[in-house]
């Protein structure tokens, strides 16, 4: 078997390539390894997917993951992930095992299944995208780290309380189904199928292949009522008022009075135009999974 191998240079693995060869010659993988920059991803592995229907294996966190699935997406080629991240939701919702060795042999059994992926304003994702206080701490943390070095957690914790503090909300105007509903909220969640909110299992998915997307509002709050909320639906006791959950969403429309929005994308963010477009392509990733 052979396949083509992606490996964000930025990602942390770069350090794991000798093991990564290592572990897909002992499957019996002929790879070929390129180590590459974020903004060079998915150009690679769109230059890989229009060769036709072959292996292309990207290994890294779920933005790497992401960002090759948005090329593979919608062609004959296959998706093998090797999930090398801190927390590999995909990998982990996907059942896939999180050692290295293992998940080289899954890759080379070839058995593949085809799940849903989402996108916004044509960009794809793989887990959630979100508009509010989320993508606003996710940039607040990667500029710590690229500025000043800080480790992700560290940034992350000091992101996460600098948001709360600068706490606010965002007045958008959703469209499903013709229907319209204008909201203040400090969170627009939107997932690639339904997600788990209370614990144990907080924030994974029993499904990719539901074909719908988990979009989540949660109502307008204090900054305190906020947490309240959060805290109430980890534990499975979350009000009316604090929630509402769109059900049988395979497109949302997202219109502001802003000319664009920060919104997070597995993890990253991105400035996009509005209004955003969210919909959901059912079955449209071949990926290697049991």
């Amino acid at each position: 078997m052979k396949a083509t191998v992606l490996i964000n240079r930025g990602g942390g693995s770069v350090g794991e390539t000798l093991a990564i060869r290592k572990a897909l010659d002992a499957a019996g993988i002929n790879s070929e390894v390129q180590v590459l920059d974020g903004g060079e991803l998915h150009e690679a592995a769109e230059k890989a997917a229009a060769d036709g229907p072959g292996l292309i294996i990207a290994g890294g966190g779920d933005g790497t993951i992401s960002c090759v699935a948005g090329a593979v997406v919608g062609t004959k080629a296959k998706l093998g992930v090797l999930p090398l991240g801190t927390l590999n939701h995909f990998a982990r919702d996907l059942g896939l095992p999180l050692d290295l060795d293992r998940a080289a042999k899954l890759i080379a059994e070839g058995k593949t299944r085809k799940v849903d992926v989402a996108e916004v304003n044509g960009r794809v994702f793989i887990n959630n995208s979100a508009i509010g206080v989320y993508p606003l701490m996710v940039s607040d943390r990667d500029e710590q780290q690229s500025r000043l070095g800080r480790r992700k957690q560290l940034a992350l914790a000091i992101a996460a309380a600098r948001t709360l503090f600068r706490f606010s909300s965002r007045r958008l105007t959703l469209t499903v189904n013709d229907h319209k509903t204008r909201v203040d909220t400090p969170l627009l969640f939107v997932g690639n199928n339904d997600y788990r909110l209370e614990l144990p299992g907080t924030g994974t998915r029993e499904t990719l292949d539901s074909g719908e997307l988990c979009v989540m509002v949660l109502r307008r709050k204090s900054r305190f009522g906020f947490l309240a909320a959060v805290a109430r639906s980890l534990v499975g006791h979350d009000r009316p008022t604090d929630i509402a959950e769109l059900d049988n969403v395979q497109q949302l429309r997202v219109d502001s009075r802003h000319p664009s929005l920060t919104v997070s994308l597995d993890g990253e963010t991105a400035r996009m135009d509005t209004p955003l477009t969210y919909r959901i392509r059912p079955k449209a990733l071949q990926v290697i999974a049991p």
